[in-house]
């Protein structure tokens, strides 16, 4: 168990939401954040008894916002606003996400900006840690005016209502927060607004993205490599010096992983001499750390902004230090919204590269010797043909993918919201990309390793060799039966996992 995470003053990281989101790390609120949410809190009391209206505190929402609301309704109003705005379709989104966006919420809410009472943020933190996760839908959110309808599917469980995941099973709110000895939330004035105002939900999901892409181009660079020595590449254009020549620091970092893991290999070595008559290798062994590079710098780029994000308090209207309430714009979602489309453009890319590498490695025309297909009998089994249809299939899904999300809007309320970022729906496409890729470098992963198998008796270099070796545990290996698809899936788990990089034993 990852060691507690306790909010305060100091910005979260995004070691610690992936600590709290995947490894259900304990969350909680730090002494000082509770005495100072309970001074903001005064400062909306004391609005809530003035006669002038205040936008969130004492008036309606959105384009209603100019009807003032007599206090007997107030309460009324806030469960209202969850109600109605808790109107999502489509499947449930993934557990993790609803995590993410929970504890992104509930690190604002921290922030002592919003106005809420502390036991509303200490309730919201005793249901992460209970595991009781709301049922949030696919579609609901604009991206502006905060993820609206997936937030207030969470703030409904708060009030106790609608339904959540909770010990393996889907189960009404309230059941599930009796179980657990907690008491549903009755929502005061402005919580409504401070609990649906946010970017956690796309925050979240390019947080999650980023630690996974951590991952995958570090096994990209490895079956790169792999597919560089079955196909009888060289390992010299990826050397220090040239690579110095354009020094984008990403490129430097995967052509240094490319080299580092070709060290070593008798594959490599046996045509290194003068009696080799290849001047260069094709573009998708040769500008591999180019691609690859490019995809972690603009990975870094987005880590940058969603570090910025970490550090911001979203919500409108916010309550300053001196009492003020005011409105802003700082919930629109265009500065995520933008690099998660950002990043769904190289993932695209780096699985395109993975899949011309391993076409490369079936086609007995430009293979080096390698049987057509890797066939084991050719003509009578099919070797990994359709392996490479599938990738095929997936990269050409991936570019549909990366068409971005964030150039579109739609408005809404009235025209009061009349330009949304749509940052949820490119936070969704660039989860199903990250998935995408993952089979796209499992297909070559079996490839390349069954590749090298065919250059036997010369022996790959150690750290592909103990890749190539840990799949042999996990496949069923050579034969005119194999069935692919379990494969294809163990695989896949070992490039999730990180088992691959755990083999390899190369530097991140």
């Amino acid at each position: 168990m990852p060691e507690p995470v306790l909010l305060s003053s100091k910005p979260m990281t995004a070691a610690q939401v992936v600590d709290v989101v995947r490894g259900h790390a304990h969350v909680g609120l730090a002494e000082a954040v509770e005495k100072n949410l309970a001074a903001t809190r005064q400062h909306i009391e004391d609005l809530a008894d003035a006669t002038s209206p205040t936008y969130g505190v004492s008036t309606g929402f959105g384009a209603l916002a100019t009807r003032h609301i007599p206090v007997e309704s107030r309460t009324a109003l806030q469960r209202s606003l969850i109600r109605s705005h808790a109107a999502g379709a489509g499947p449930a989104v993934e557990t993790e996400v609803v995590r993410a966006l929970m504890l992104l919420r509930l690190r604002t809410l921290a922030s002592g900006y919003t106005g809420v009472r502390p036991q509303t943020a200490q309730t919201l933190a005793a249901l992460l840690n209970a595991d009781i996760t709301p049922v949030v839908h696919e579609y609901g959110s604009l991206g502006c005016s905060g993820d609206l309808a997936p937030l207030a599917a969470v703030a409904l469980a708060l009030m106790g209502e609608g339904e959540v995941f909770h010990a393996g099973e889907r189960k009404p709110a309230a059941d599930a927060l009796r179980a657990a000895g907690i008491t549903p939330v009755v929502l005061a004035e402005k919580e409504g607004l401070a609990l649906t105002n946010g970017t956690d939900g796309m925050l979240g999901m390019l947080l999650l993205a980023a630690a996974d892409l951590h991952r995958l181009l570090d096994v990209a660079d490895l079956t790169a490599a792999m597919s560089v020595e079955a196909l009888l590449g060289t390992d010299r254009a990826f050397a220090a010096d040239l690579q110095a020549l354009r020094p984008h620091p990403g490129q430097a970092t995967s052509a240094a992983r490319m080299f580092a893991a070709l060290q070593g290999s008798k594959i490599v070595e046996s045509h290194r001499g003068p009696d080799c008559n290849r001047v260069q290798d094709a573009y998708s062994l040769r500008c591999a750390p180019q691609v690859h590079g490019a995809a972690r710098d603009t990975l870094t780029h987005a880590e940058l902004v969603a570090e910025r994000e970490l550090w911001s308090a979203v919500d409108n209207p916010v309550v300053l230090a001196d009492g003020r309430v005011e409105s802003n714009g700082n919930f629109h979602g265009a500065p995520v919204a933008y690099v998660l489309d950002f990043l769904a453009v190289p993932v695209a890319d780096v699985a395109s590269i993975a899949e011309r590498r391993t076409d490369r490695m079936l086609d007995q025309a430009r293979s080096h010797g390698l049987p057509p297909f890797l066939a084991n009998d050719p003509g009578v089994d099919s070797g990994h043909m359709i392996a490479q249809y599938t990738q095929a299939a997936v990269v050409s899904e991936l570019k549909r993918l990366a068409v971005p999300a964030s150039v579109d809007s739609i408005p809404s309320s009235a025209m009061q919201e009349d330009h949304v970022s749509m940052g949820w729906s490119a936070a969704r496409k660039l989860r199903k990309a990250v998935d995408g890729l993952t089979t796209v470098l499992a297909v070559e992963l079996l490839t390349a390793a069954r590749a090298l198998d065919f250059r036997a008796p010369l022996q790959p270099s150690p750290v592909t060799g103990r890749v190539r070796d840990l799949l042999r545990t996990k496949v069923e290996g050579p034969g005119p039966d194999r069935h692919l698809a379990p494969e294809i899936a163990a695989a896949e788990e070992l490039v999730r996992s990180g088992a691959v990089l755990a083999a390899a034993e190369l530097e991140a």
